[in-house]
């Protein structure tokens, strides 16, 4: 094996970098006129600046040790996804906005959710390995992967929060097709699993509403994706400039967190939407050479799902923005606000640095 720095492996730290500072100019010039601007900006910094360090020491944290705290870790994400759920814990995890997604302590904030979505990777990457060739059996196999993954995915589903839930197993069925999984089990399973996302939407008169808006025009249900357009549409080629965009007026809701991208499209137009968009498939396409230099499968495995975890959640994000999916509320990995979601996915660069100094020859 080799340890040292490859170049992808650098350059993947570079994009992580500025997709970070980028991230936090834009979320600062969109939260504007919120009541505390500076608040978000230094927030944000502060995360990012734990995030770094964490980075930094995670990389020199042997990628191997992150198999043996795989249960442990699984399980800790498990009670602090319990949390928000009890009856007697709105004190530290209040409603807001609908959903009980946060651990408030003090002047620390936590959304187990991100949490769940660096470990349940780790989680996933040790059972592949462990189970070898076994995974192409479903029962011995696949079988003890779908149950912890509905169980991880529930409790995230009762905060509630479908788009998280979804992009967890969609996390899993990737390291699992990559580890060997057959074909023939996922083509029974992916119908299963959208006639389950189809009965909760349908149990769910908010998300039916929402399913509605997107394919038919409903007034108001489309407000925040008709902003979100009308954004990317004013933004041209090159967009207004930085800070003059007009959708933080109080037009678009969560321009600083689940509509970002709309706010990047105003203010740096078509461009900018397609460097933020190139910058994302170049991190996935550099986590995945990673994988495949990996010295064994259980770096294999965990390269891929920590590069998924990043490139699908911001697939998902870009997606719900420019309206190619229903309206629902996922971060943009790295530059969306929330500290939470910014540190996990620095922690996840550190990882891949990690695995990436231990690659073959």
């Amino acid at each position: 094996m080799v340890n040292e720095m490859r170049w992808e492996t650098r350059l993947l730290v570079l994009v992580a970098g500025v997709l970070t500072v980028f991230g936090i100019a834009s979320l600062f010039a969109a939260a504007t006129l919120e009541r505390d601007a500076f608040g978000f900006f230094t927030k944000q910094l502060l995360g990012a600046i734990l995030g770094i360090a964490l980075l930094v020491a995670v990389a020199r944290f042997d990628y191997h040790r992150w198999q043996v705290l795989a249960w442990p870790l699984l399980l800790g994400t498990v009670a602090l996804l319990i949390v928000p759920l009890l009856p007697f814990t709105r004190g530290i995890s209040p409603m807001l906005n609908g959903a009980r997604r946060w651990i408030q302590l003090g002047p620390l904030t936590m959304q187990p959710s991100e949490v769940a979505r660096f470990t349940v990777p780790i989680w996933v990457a040790m059972l592949a390995a462990k189970k070898g060739a076994a995974i192409r059996e479903f029962k011995k196999g696949l079988l003890p992967f779908l149950v912890i993954l509905a169980a991880v995915s529930l409790l995230v589903l009762l905060e509630p929060n479908l788009s998280m839930a979804v992009l967890l197993v969609a996390i899993g069925f990737t390291i699992m097709f990559v580890a060997g999984a057959r074909i023939g089990h996922f083509l029974l399973l992916v119908p299963v699993a959208l006639l389950g996302v189809l009965g909760l939407v349908l149990v769910e008169p908010y998300r039916l509403a929402r399913v509605k808006c997107f394919f038919e025009s409903c007034g108001q249900g489309n407000f925040q994706l008709d902003q979100a357009l009308l954004g990317f549409g004013s933004g041209g080629a090159f967009g207004v400039g930085f800070g003059h965009g007009q959708l933080k007026l109080h037009y678009l809701p969560y321009g600083y967190s689940d509509f970002l991208f709309s706010t990047i499209g105003e203010e740096w137009g078509f461009l900018g939407v397609v460097v933020i968009a190139l910058l994302f498939g170049v991190f996935g396409w550099f986590g995945f050479r990673i994988a495949r230099t990996a010295p064994d499968p259980f770096g294999q495995f965990l390269a891929v799902g920590l590069s998924a975890a990043i490139s699908l959640g911001a697939l998902l994000h870009m997606a719900v923005t420019i309206g190619l999916m229903p309206t629902t509320g996922l971060a943009f990995p790295f530059m969306s606000y929330g500290r939470s979601g910014l540190i996990m996915a620095l922690v996840s660069v550190g990882v891949l640095v990690n695995i990436g100094r231990s690659r073959r020859r």
